[in-house]
């Protein structure tokens, strides 16, 4: 009789002991009762009746998953071969498991699908600077599809962009001719501005010959400092003028003097 309470004992143990489980705080549970859904159980511990229930453990953290690199012919026929990352959870735990086989597989599946579908129809230009919208679009789609299986696609992020050689060099030669043409568009502007001024300044000469005189003495002045052994020395028409007036008149004066013209 001892013997058998003993051993009634130990066999109630051990399946107390494989019926009982412990879910982490992330973790939810879904039941099976000989084949019916029971309630969502977790965190902490959970009990179990043995050969009757069922248990899935869902894990609700984000996941990281890595696309891996997909090829495909943009809209104006480049080939490109591009990689990204997807980041999501489960936000149904039921739905999770009783809508779809495996979430995480199938996820993968429309992540690979979505990103050439969507790379197909981008040129290239597109696919190069504008990464953030191709992104946005990407999670948009991504999430309407998971989401009847309670999955929640949080971020996409395209990783990198590979193009041929050849159209690595077309893109270079493009780059360094717009940059090109940049720096004339810089260098005609800043002649514009220099005949601008140049202008104006001349207009200032003309209308003030004292500041005509400051500038021809300053000119003098620069001559004269540059160690030149030579120096030409002009004679502003302004100040010749008296001098030619008078000579003239000397001349008028006296016929037989030097004619002045």
């Amino acid at each position: 009789m001892t013997i058998a309470v003993v051993a009634a004992a130990v066999v109630l143990a051990v399946l107390a002991v494989t019926a009982a489980r412990i879910l982490r705080e992330y973790e939810r549970a879904v039941v099976f009762r000989l084949g019916r859904l029971r309630p969502l159980r977790g965190p902490g511990p959970v009990l179990l009746w043995p050969l009757v229930d069922r248990m899935v453990r869902v894990d609700l953290r984000t996941i990281t998953l890595t696309v891996p690199p997909q090829e495909a012919i943009s809209r104006d026929n480049v080939p490109v071969r591009v990689n990204a990352v997807v980041y999501f959870r489960v936000i149904d735990p039921v739905r999770s498991v009783i809508e779809v086989e495996n979430h995480a597989v199938a996820t993968s599946q429309i992540a690979q699908t979505t990103l050439r579908s969507v790379l197909g129809r981008e040129d290239l230009d597109t696919l190069l600077s504008e990464r953030d919208q191709l992104n946005t679009n990407l999670r948009k789609i991504m999430d309407e599809q998971t989401e009847p299986w309670g999955v929640k696609v949080s971020l996409v992020e395209i990783k990198d962009v590979e193009i041929p050689e050849a159209m690595q060099r077309a893109i270079g030669r493009q780059a360094e001719a717009e940059r090109e043409r940049r720096a004339r568009i810089i260098h005609s502007r800043g002649e514009v501005q220099a005949a601008e001024n140049v202008q104006e300044a001349a207009q200032i000469l003309a209308t003030a010959p004292g500041a005509l005189q400051l500038r021809y003495l300053q000119t003098l002045g620069e001559l004269g400092g540059e160690g030149r052994s030579t120096v030409i020395f002009p004679m502003p028409m302004d100040l010749a003028e008296p001098l030619r007036t008078a000579i003239a008149g000397l001349a008028a004066a006296r016929p037989d003097g030097p004619r002045v013209e």
